[in-house]
């Protein structure tokens, strides 16, 4: 038994993230938990298990390598800068593409909505929790065997399920998402983390790229509370998409600098 854990340790883990948070939603819903412990304590519950699951198949020293990602910062700042404008600049295109679209003056929608320092501060331990998880492990255990981008796009079918049930319940997340949207928009988050991290090894850059994730859509009017669901569904596929353009011409630039360095030595 211990050696199959210890063979499928990534999968296993991720198969244990959406199917330990049916109970923990259903205890919310019940109203057996408060929704500040709700609302933290479903990202500290996979930190949990995952810590577990590392000190019974590698030790102490699989739970310090976790966290390793994390102190990796000298990077080129064209990372941080990239982490740092991406989500919103897809908002900006969302929101121009909607004033074309109904033929009004781009202010129109364009507003940004500043909300409190306590929940800037739940966003940052919240996106700093799903750095650890969802990418310092998954997508780095993933990649030592497949290609990142098949990687991320794996973690975001079991980050689009482990979101479920929080959709459902409408607490702890922006309200009336619809879930095929919100598995579209999973796909490029995930696929934009692994982007970053591939390129960089660094926790810190995705941390900061998620953590603008969630202040984007919490200050931009692209939730479908504040924009509609349909803007909200935009926004998601132009990440997507954007997502699918960023790795495309990277693989495109791999590819030439790998023919040309085969025909200067042929």
């Amino acid at each position: 038994m211990g050696d199959f854990i210890k063979k499928y340790e990534v999968w296993i883990f991720l198969v244990l993230c959406p199917l330990v948070n049916v109970p923990f939603v259903q205890a919310r819903i019940e109203g057996l938990i408060s929704a500040s412990i709700y609302n933290t304590g479903r990202f500290c519950i996979l930190l949990f298990i995952l810590i577990c699951l590392l000190l019974y198949t590698r030790g102490p020293k699989g739970v310090v390598n976790l966290f390793k990602p994390m102190l990796t910062w000298k990077v080129p700042p064209k990372w941080y800068l990239l982490s740092l404008i991406f989500p919103s600049t897809i908002a900006l295109i969302t929101l121009v593409l909607k004033s074309v679209y109904y033929d009004v003056e781009v202010d129109t929608f364009i507003t940004i909505k500043i909300t409190t320092l306590r929940a800037y501060i739940a966003f940052f331990v919240w996106a700093f929790l799903g750095e650890v998880v969802w990418v310092s492990y998954c997508i780095r255990e993933l990649s030592k065997n497949i290609k990142p981008f098949y990687a991320g796009q794996i973690v975001a079918v079991f980050w689009a399920l482990w979101f479920i049930p929080v959709i459902l319940l409408g607490e702890g997340i922006l309200p009336e998402i619809p879930i095929v949207s919100a598995f579209i928009f999973m796909f490029g988050v995930a696929g934009m983390c692994a982007f970053i991290y591939s390129h960089t090894k660094s926790g810190l850059c995705v941390l900061l790229l998620q953590s603008m994730v969630n202040l984007t859509l919490v200050s931009f009017p692209i939730s479908p509370t504040n924009g509609g669901a349909p803007t909200y569904t935009t926004f998601g596929i132009i990440y997507f998409l954007t997502m699918l353009g960023l790795w495309g011409g990277d693989y495109l630039i791999k590819h030439n600098k790998k023919k040309t360095l085969q025909l200067e030595r042929s």
